[in-house]
């Protein structure tokens, strides 16, 4: 059974970092694209930015552009967001997901392309 497990939400405030980690399980996260994802309530869930299987190709919504960096650890089963210079819009529940497609060549940006999803972490903001 897939298992994504988020860490590093909390409180900060703004200008400040944070550092989020998905933590996978179960046959799925060497070979698989992964995902961030964010959602305020009564909003839909929002990309983040993603990664693809081998690390070498990311892409960020224009919001997390030079502010966030994805990365991952094969080796651990563990996906990364660092986030720097957040703002209080930043204030959100971010999920990470995982695609069950294989060494794609994509890396998709739309929610509804991910198979897994983790349970979420807070992140908030203050001015």
């Amino acid at each position: 059974q897939v298992q994504l497990v988020e860490s590093g939400g909390g409180l900060v405030q703004a200008g400040g970092s944070l550092r989020l980690s998905c933590a996978a399980s179960g046959h799925i996260f060497s070979n698989n694209a992964m995902g961030w994802f964010r959602q305020v309530p009564g909003k839909e869930r929002e990309f983040v930015a993603t990664i693809n299987w081998s690390g070498s190709s990311t892409l960020y919504a224009d919001s997390a552009k030079g502010r966030f960096t994805i990365s991952r650890d094969n080796a651990k089963n563990t996906v990364y967001l660092q986030m720097n210079s957040l703002k209080p819009e930043d204030t959100a529940v971010y999920f990470c997901a995982a695609d069950r497609s294989l060494r794609s060549v994509l890396i998709p940006t739309r929610p509804g392309a991910y198979d897994y999803w983790g349970q979420g972490t807070q992140v908030t903001v203050s001015s």
